[in-house]
């Protein structure tokens, strides 16, 4: 009767002893066996207990699976547990660093951080949906952060962009710049900037200026403390996104990091 109610359970004693087999197995340390037995496991004993693996393996494939699931498991845990130490350790730079542009809701309850490239692809395609989910929500503040990674056009555009706060001009040149169609050359950005009322002799001086260089500095020492490895990439609360979302999951996402500030 035990027997046919651990059965009903789940409970199978054959199982249990495959399981407990192999779980000794793979807990064996690696080590070299020799012919004879000189106290470790001999070779007769070793192929006895791999045949037992084998056959368990292959009458229960699905230990694999799930050895695999709980593997992988683990690893995002502790991806996880690596990324919050990373965001705590590096908050402040990520929120309250006066040299870095604001939009949406300055005194916003979530912040979205974006660390962006003018000549990123994925950039370009994601940009509408986070100024929609901005414009959406009255309460996201929306903080940039210039990262260029692909070159020296990149860099040449962020400069710009970066000098335009200068003129109080960043967000529409930014905007104009993100939805742009250019390979960034200087004539290109230019005009782009005399489109959005930039003064660009004024903008040329600022691009060459310590303090933009510094601004640049700071963003790839951020982003590499951060373990960034490419653009786009958020922070969004206790959040870190390396690559782009669509907009129900960034929504979802900023309604956690809501829901976890109160």
């Amino acid at each position: 009767m035990k027997n046919s109610t651990h059965r009903r359970n789940g409970f199978h004693p054959a199982r249990l002893a495959g399981a407990l087999v192999l779980a000794a197995v793979i807990a064996l340390p690696v080590q070299k066996v020799s012919a004879q037995n000189t106290g470790g496991v001999s070779i007769a004993d070793k192929a006895a207990i791999e045949k037992i693996v084998r056959d368990y393996i292959l009458e229960n494939p699905e230990i694999i699976t799930d050895a695999v699931r709980i593997l992988k498991n683990r690893k995002e845990q502790a991806d996880n547990a690596a990324d919050l130490q990373l965001l705590a350790s590096n908050r402040n730079a990520l929120l309250n660093d006066p040299e870095s542009p604001v939009g949406g809701n300055p005194k916003g309850d979530v912040t979205v951080v974006e660390f962006f490239d003018y000549r990123c692809g994925v950039c370009k395609r994601i940009h509408p949906i986070v100024d929609q989910l901005v414009k959406s929500d009255p309460n996201i503040k929306r903080v940039y952060k210039e990262w260029p990674i692909l070159g020296p056009n990149s860099v040449l555009a962020s400069r710009a962009a970066i000098a335009s706060r200068k003129q109080g001009k960043y967000l529409s040149f930014h905007k104009v710049m993100m939805e742009a169609n250019s390979a960034f050359g200087e004539s290109a950005i230019m005009a782009m900037a005399q489109s959005v009322g930039i003064d660009t002799a004024k903008l040329r001086r600022d691009m060459r200026s310590g303090e933009t260089d510094t601004i640049l500095r700071k963003n790839y020492a951020l982003a590499e403390k951060l373990k960034l490895n490419g653009t786009p990439s958020f922070v969004i609360g206790d959040t870190l996104l390396r690559g782009g979302r669509d907009l129900d999951s960034l929504r979802a996402i900023v309604a956690e990091a809501r829901a976890r500030e109160k």
